[in-house]
């Protein structure tokens, strides 16, 4: 019997609780789901402002450092004759400093990587 009331006091319980609502399936099409934001910062509009802030200031600085990571990927694949990877790198340095889609310029450097790393795993096994 005390099994039973446990239940139904756990049951009483879990009817008495104000459930987070759950996250949209599909995010909203804007930049920033401000609804989602909202719940992330529940509801507190000065953590709304710090955490949009820091995103801000911590986006540039990655964009800038993921542009400075494809020179380098540029200039060391240039250095051993990958120039399709240096052709690659040197478009997605391109679109993040200009501020363009990279998408379509990451995907073909991920592609042209694979292909000169196939390649050098043939010659290092060969060695």
């Amino acid at each position: 019997m005390g099994r039973e009331i446990r239940v139904i006091a756990m049951a009483y319980h879990l009817q008495r609780i104000d459930w987070m609502p759950s996250p949209p399936l599909a995010p909203d099409d804007g930049p920033i789901d401000f609804e989602h934001l909202g719940r992330m910062t529940l509801g507190d509009a000065i953590l709304e402002h710090e955490v949009l802030a820091m995103f801000a200031a911590q986006a540039v600085g990655l964009m800038r450092a993921l542009a400075i990571l494809a020179h380098k990927l540029k200039g060391s694949a240039r250095a051993i004759g990958a120039f399709q990877v240096a052709d690659a790198a040197g478009w997605l340095e391109t679109a993040v400093l200009n501020g363009d889609d990279p998408v379509q310029a990451h995907a073909e450097l991920k592609d042209t990587v694979e292909q000169a790393r196939t390649a050098i795993d043939a010659i290092l096994r060969r060695s």
